[in-house]
């Protein structure tokens, strides 16, 4: 953030600049958090539609499939899109996409049972969410570098809170035998209406304030995104992205599954194993900004991957209950904040950010799309709870990457001397 140079003659009087930024900072953070909550409420009524479809687990798990096909097709456009029409218009027509698509996998499952109607509705959704993703990320790298200090992490828990809510609204839902397509419809509108409101208070074009060069055709666009997918620190923090969203959804897919299996817990005391990650994630998210302002990326990374390599370890190999939960509440914040200081790293440059940004999500999220099924096949053959150890073996080499996430700036600086 750039100091003005002199306070205003009016001390009480916040100055337009700063206060713009501040509503931004609000919109983007209302913005990850009904994103994550629309997300939260599909997943929480899966076996509601899996029972109304009658669908066996592999089955369950193509369709399930549909939405992260859905996220891949968005990933390589949506940067385009962003750097075209601004993060705020990308934001509120992807949106429009997650709400038709929960609204179609919703009715298509009470009203027709159709398993390709409520696929449809899961590439929509997936679509949806992933073109979002992309155009957030974008304007939160944005309020970052206007506010000057580091705030992405919060943003993205502010996407895991949205995901716990959604899941604690759909679990209410179920008890009290609320219909999948009404329960979801009524989230739609929610997360429609509270997104573009809060879009409006994005910095215009992505955070731009000299908006969109004369230049930029649509030919020169496409040009730029082809010039992103061949720059080495591009593709080399989509990789450490990569890793670390395979982290991330290692625990969210198997955790509570190898708890059950492998230590012979009942399925409440599972989930309540993946609620210590999701909580050691979130915390690590919020207070980790401190870390990160006060130490920098390299130190911090370093350290947090650390964390995750003996948490994952103590999580697998550990003999006493404890001492693995324990693990798993260390994996939780060593995982915290791999992804969100990625997408901040890809969007350093910011006439270069959407493309980049969108480089960097589609070559993370293959973690969501291979992961499971790779963990499931590992599992058949080790037990799921030892296939859990592919994440701390993948996190060691990692560490070689992470200088690659320092700032251009600080490269050059420290270049010079």
């Amino acid at each position: 953030m750039s100091a003005p140079a002199s306070r205003p003659e009016a001390p009480t009087t916040t100055p337009p600049a700063a206060r713009a930024v501040r509503l931004a900072r609000n919109g983007v953070a209302v913005t990850f958090t009904l994103n994550g909550l629309a997300v939260g409420s599909w997943f929480s009524r899966v076996p509601a539609v899996r029972e109304a479809l009658d669908l066996s687990a592999g089955r369950l798990g193509l369709l399930l499939l549909a939405m992260s096909v859905g996220a891949l097709l968005a990933m390589p456009t949506s940067g385009l899109l962003a750097q075209r029409l601004g993060a705020a218009r990308t934001v509120a027509l992807a949106t429009v996409l997650v709400a038709v698509g929960l609204t179609t996998a919703g009715m298509g499952a009470t009203l027709t049972g159709s398993f390709a109607v409520v696929a449809l509705g899961l590439v929509a959704l997936g679509y949806g969410s992933g073109a979002c993703d992309v155009a957030m990320n974008v304007e939160a790298a944005a309020v970052e570098r206007r506010l000057g200090r580091t705030i992405m992490p919060r943003f993205h828990a502010g996407w895991s809170l949205g995901s716990v809510a959604g899941a604690a609204l759909g679990a209410g839902a179920a008890r009290f035998d609320v219909p999948v397509g009404g329960h979801l419809v009524a989230v739609a509108v929610v997360v429609l209406t509270g997104t573009v409101l809060a879009a409006r208070q994005f910095l215009p074009l992505g955070g731009d304030p000299n908006g969109d060069p004369a230049d930029a055709t649509p030919a020169a666009r496409r040009r730029a995104q082809l010039a992103a997918w061949r720059e080495p620190r591009t593709l080399l923090i989509g990789l450490f992205v990569l890793v670390a969203a395979f982290t991330e959804g290692a625990a969210n897919d198997w955790l509570a599954v190898a708890f059950v299996d492998g230590r012979e817990l009942s399925e409440a005391a599972g989930a309540a194993v993946f609620a210590v990650f999701v909580v050691g994630m979130t915390a690590g998210r919020t207070v980790g900004t401190i870390a990160l302002d006060r130490w920098g990326r390299v130190s911090v990374l370093s350290g947090t991957i650390g964390l995750a390599v003996v948490g994952a370890g103590l999580a697998v190999l550990a003999g006493s209950g404890p001492v693995a939960i324990l693990g798993v509440a260390l994996w939780g914040l060593g995982a915290s904040l791999g992804f969100p200081v990625g997408m901040s790293a890809a969007a350093d440059e910011e006439a270069h950010a959407p493309v980049r940004v969108s480089v960097v999500a589609v070559i993370g999220y293959t973690a969501f799309l291979a992961g499971p099924p790779l963990l499931g096949l590992l599992g058949d053959h080790v037990g799921t709870l030892r296939a859990l150890l592919v994440v701390p073996l993948l996190l060691v080499p990692t560490l070689l990457l992470v200088p690659v996430l320092r700032p251009p700036h600080a490269v050059s600086s420290a270049s010079k001397n």
